[in-house]
């Protein structure tokens, strides 16, 4: 058997951080298993449905390298299909068509409310002749589910999960107006794509009760179920957008890293042993159903930053160049021309350090694409006093002889003009940082001052002078 799971979206918002999860452990189980991973819209509510919540999920999956094996399937093109499925459903016996008011519905769902029933609804028109069918009424269609017995799924997460027949309802395969409901639709569409494993958030459980019994009035296989338990927030509560609950595109802004925010995603909930830091080869090959929690998990946004500033010291420093170039452009007050990405390049590592994000490390990087003068700090423009000015200038007389313009030839011609003038290290260093970055605090300031080069480096001091 050929493993074929489904991530299944409706485009009615974001892709929020649980669905991206969701999407993961859908992606790492079939290629764990050597099988398909698939992509399917569910867009049948097309009141709610929007073009650009659609393009935003398909272009989050995408950037977390998460997108279907095959064209995405577009539920609302499939409606003529999940009809014909509920025709021979009536066909055969196991559905029927029902012709409540919508009044006599509400005394229904009251009475069984009163009387503490999960099924809402009396089945009163399960074995009625359709000749009694009142005039002028558009009738729906509902499954016959079973009366007597027990229903019983092995959820490859929550273990074996019972419920009594009788506490499942005979639901609505197609509306009044012909339109099928999202559990009709969801089995009819999650049969014809083979679907083996359906790995979804455990707010679907009590649904797929409802939707066995539509596999099984069909004769189809049923698939392996596996529901997820919820992301809570660090306080235990339902995750909210206090906690992190964003679309994913805000985390791509925010400047994490799509292998660190799956890497972390792949924690929330799923353990292999202490280990923390997990590449996707690693993950492919170690994920597995028997790893995943039955408790929430808790969002911690200061994990998170951690993780993803690992994975920005472990990156490549040239495509790591390309991120903060794109999110310097357009900022005034910069020259992104080839030799400040040069600069860049050369001074990552020295940013790179303390850096979490990818907003933090182009901050920190800017500098060296600025062009004099620079714009200041308040913190480093309190340190360039009328004394720091003078001894800015008397250093530019120094660097004059700097050879090579090297970092330590550099740091020993700023140490010798501090201790010509009777003054600490940090009087001169501090106003030179200051001159040479706008800000109090940087990199090693030898290291910025041999990466900016001699003329860079001198234009910069004589702007404050």
């Amino acid at each position: 058997m050929t493993v074929i799971t489904r991530f299944a979206p409706s485009p009615t918002g974001f892709l929020h951080i649980g669905g991206a999860r969701t999407a993961l452990f859908n992606w790492l189980f079939a290629r764990h298993m050597g099988g398909k991973y698939l992509l399917r819209i569910e867009d049948t509510d097309r009141a709610r449905s929007t073009d650009a919540a659609m393009q935003a999920i398909l272009s989050g999956l995408d950037w977390l390298g998460l997108s279907g094996d095959e064209a995405p399937v577009y539920q609302h093109s499939r409606l003529d299909r999940h009809a014909a499925v509920a025709r021979e459903l009536l066909a055969r016996g196991h559905a029927y068509h029902c012709y409540c008011s919508p009044d006599e519905l509400q005394e229904m769902r009251t009475e069984a409310r009163k009387l503490g029933r999960t099924a809402l609804y009396d089945g009163r028109w399960r074995d009625r002749d359709p000749s009694e069918a009142p005039a002028g009424v558009d009738p729906v269609v509902r499954l016959k589910t079973p009366l007597q017995g027990e229903t019983v799924i092995q959820d490859l997460v929550q273990g074996p999960v019972t419920v009594q027949n009788s506490q499942i309802d005979d639901f609505i395969l197609l509306r009044a107006d012909g339109t099928p409901t999202y559990m009709h639709s969801v089995v009819v569409d999650d049969h014809d794509m083979a679907i083996t494993h359906v790995i979804r958030g455990d707010d679907h459980l009590n649904n797929a009760f409802r939707q066995v019994q539509l596999f099984q009035a069909m004769d189809w296989a049923v698939p392996a179920f596996a529901h997820i338990p919820l992301i809570h927030g660090p306080d235990g509560a339902k995750l909210s957008k206090r906690h992190g609950a964003l679309g994913v595109e805000a985390y791509r802004e925010m400047g994490y890293l799509p292998d660190a925010l799956c890497n972390y995603l792949l924690r929330l909930g799923w353990a292999h042993g202490d280990d923390e830091i997990i590449s996707r080869d690693q993950a492919i090959d170690w994920f597995d159903l028997d790893g995943v929690g039955r408790s929430a998990s808790r969002f911690d946004m200061a994990k998170l930053d951690n993780l993803n500033g690992h994975y920005l010291r472990e990156s490549p420093d040239e495509g790591i160049v390309d991120l903060i170039l794109e999110r310097l452009e357009g900022r005034p007050g910069l020259a992104l021309n080839e030799q400040a990405r040069e600069r860049i390049a050369r001074g990552l590592p020295g940013v790179k350090a303390r850096a979490k994000t990818l907003v933090e490390l182009a901050d920190s990087a800017a500098f060296y694409a600025a062009t004099p003068p620079l714009a200041m700090t308040d913190k480093a423009a309190a340190l360039l006093t009328d004394d720091a000015r003078a001894l800015m200038r008397g250093l530019l007389e120094a660097l004059a002889e700097a050879t090579p313009w090297s970092e330590d030839v550099l740091e020993a011609i700023v140490r010798d003009h501090a201790e010509q003038n009777g003054v600490k290290l940090g009087a001169v260093a501090q106003p030179l940082r200051a001159a040479l970055t706008g800000s109090n605090a940087s990199p090693g300031i030898f290291e910025v001052l041999a990466i900016l080069g001699p003329d860079e480096g001198r234009a910069r001091i004589t702007a404050i002078c």
